[in-house]
């Protein structure tokens, strides 16, 4: 074995030229054509790969109208390249174009020039696309781009794109201010809608607690009637006093059903009387009331010698459904439909005239005021007041005004354009249009002093007959007393210092005391009532301060006073 294996060292040494031998030479031979043939063929795939004359293929699902090329084909031409980021510059801003003008759009808003502007240069930008020459030069060729037509389509784009930016710049901040106002408009509309339906439901509910008969006034009243039935000979009627017929006297008219409300008017007037025993009081209730009033005064006579007559509506036989118009329209079924159907539905829908559906706008208590100088066919003048008033001095100077021949003196309550006649009648019924200036001054009920005379003259009733006649369809006004009296007393008012007589104190917290302090009369009007726990807190005493608190029943009833 070691004699074979040198032999064999040996004889290749021989066949060798200097050491390399002929296989070794052999085999490199084959490697070096191998790689040869390799690049050889490498080379030709590449050529082959990027011949020019290979068509493009279009992805069948993009537009036609765009440049869409391979990613090779691109790179071949540094020109279409710089065409695809020029269009897409312009189709950019082309969308931010239409997106303000869809802003403009959605609010609204008086910019119907940035609209169009914005509407314009976007078509122009893509017009610009669209135009011949550009589109057969640079998007629907697949030849070579034109270098000239290129420049010609980026100077035009580049024009476009600045007005853009310029107009985008101008108005980006006006536009989000106005996108902030529209978000703030919708949220108060909204906040607008829960606030009138909550306003609706406060004003049916505090109407109802207005409307309603506390408890305190309903156990006076039965505490009243129980006194008359317990002791029937100590509540005897008496026969007609003189004195209620002496118009050398001064004479007060009040009609109302709440003895509570009518002993402290009586009493607040006698209490700031200079000469208490002059003045006379005509109360007039309705029958389920009478005998409670009665007793009342029985009980507790006005002091210094003042004078009190107590009747009920009945007591007044001419009154009736053929001679009082508000009588006649009660008793039809269509007013009466309308006040006792539905009621509360009928209320929450038409807020604002909520206060006019209920029945005691027809009551004969509201409407005794038009028929004054045939209840007290002997008297002069009459002083007539509401319930819900508080006397603060003497009334003796009312009688002493000269209302130069009219009937009706009162305090107007006008100012600007509030309480004119335009907010009580309705001007277009060309009846109320011909008779009656709109912009004419509206006058207060509560505080009235009365010509009777005059009133008589005048034909007073038979005026307020015949505008309460043509309104038996509520067309002409709605319901109430203080319409018919600014067309009945149309012209035959005389304005009184309104210090006299101030109003607002049942719904206006803003009244100043000061003003209040000066008035001769404070007048509760509207639905917070001094009696009623609703009552505003500030003006409440002025009003409690006249309630007999030392009167039995009203210790019983418990009035919270």
């Amino acid at each position: 074995m070691a004699v074979a294996v040198r032999g064999s060292r040996g004889g290749g040494g021989g066949l060798g030229f200097g050491g390399f031998s002929f296989r070794s030479f052999f085999s490199y031979r084959i490697f070096v054509s191998a790689m040869f043939s390799l690049l050889f063929i490498a080379t030709l795939s590449v050529l082959l790969t990027t011949n020019p004359s290979t068509p493009h293929h279009r992805d069948s699902t993009l537009p036609s109208n765009g440049i869409h090329r391979t990613f090779l084909a691109l790179q071949s031409d540094p020109l279409k390249t710089r065409l695809d980021l020029i269009y897409k510059q312009a189709s950019d801003h082309m969308t931010l174009v239409n997106a303000y003008a869809a802003y403009a759009r959605k609010l609204k808003l008086d910019i119907s020039k940035h609209l169009r502007l914005f509407n314009d240069l976007a078509s122009d930008i893509s017009d610009l696309q669209m135009k011949p020459t550009y589109r057969t030069s640079l998007f629907e060729s697949d030849g070579p781009v034109d270098e000239d037509v290129l420049r010609q389509f980026e100077k035009e784009v580049k024009d476009k794109v600045k007005t853009a930016r310029s107009m985008v710049a101008e108005s980006k901040e006006n536009y989000d201010t106005q996108l902030k106002i529209q978000k703030l408009k919708d949220t108060i509309f909204a906040v607008n809608e829960l606030l009138m339906k909550a306003k609706k439901n406060g004003a049916f509910a505090s109407l109802i607690a207005a409307k309603s008969v506390p408890k305190s006034l309903h156990c006076l009243a039965m505490r009243l009637v129980g006194e008359r039935i317990s002791n029937p000979e100590k509540y005897r009627d008496e026969g007609p006093k003189p004195e209620f017929e002496d118009p050398s006297l001064h004479h007060y008219a009040i009609f109302s059903d709440n003895v509570i409300a009518v002993s402290v008017v009586v009493r607040s007037v006698v209490k700031n009387a200079a000469e208490p025993w002059k003045h006379v009081f005509h109360v007039v209730t309705d029958r389920m009331n009478l005998a409670a009033m009665k007793v009342w005064f029985k009980m507790r006579p006005a002091e210094g010698g003042a004078y009190v007559e107590v009747k009920a509506v009945e007591d007044y036989t001419f009154l009736n459904s053929s001679y009082v118009p508000v009588l006649r329209q009660l008793e039809s079924a269509n007013l009466q439909k309308f006040y006792f159907q539905n009621q509360q539905e009928n209320a929450t829908k038409d807020t604002s005239n909520m206060k006019f559906r209920n029945p005691k706008y027809l009551s004969m208590l509201n409407h005794l005021r038009f028929y004054l100088p045939e209840m007290y066919p002997k008297l002069h003048k009459i002083l007539f007041l509401d319930d819900d008033v508080v006397v603060q001095k003497d009334l003796t100077g009312l009688w002493k005004i000269d209302l130069d021949g009219k009937v009706n003196g009162a305090v107007e309550t006008c100012f600007g354009s509030f309480h004119r006649y335009a907010q009580y009648l309705n001007f277009t019924h060309p009846l109320i249009r011909d008779k009656f200036n709109p912009k004419a001054c509206a006058w207060a009920y509560g505080m009235n002093i009365f010509d009777l005379d005059a009133w008589r003259r005048e034909k007073s009733t038979e005026q307020y007959h015949y505008w309460q006649n043509l309104n038996a369809d509520r067309s002409l006004w709605k319901l109430g007393t203080l319409p018919p009296g600014l067309i009945t007393f149309y012209s035959t008012t005389k304005s009184l210092d309104k210090s006299w007589h101030v109003l607002g104190l049942g719904y206006n917290p803003s009244i100043s005391m000061d003003e209040i302090n000066k008035a001769a009369v404070i007048h509760y009007n509207g639905n917070m009532k001094p009696w009623l726990d609703i009552a505003m807190n500030q003006y409440k005493n002025l009003w409690t301060k006249y309630v007999d608190n030392d009167m039995e029943f009203v210790q019983m009833c418990n009035f919270g006073l």
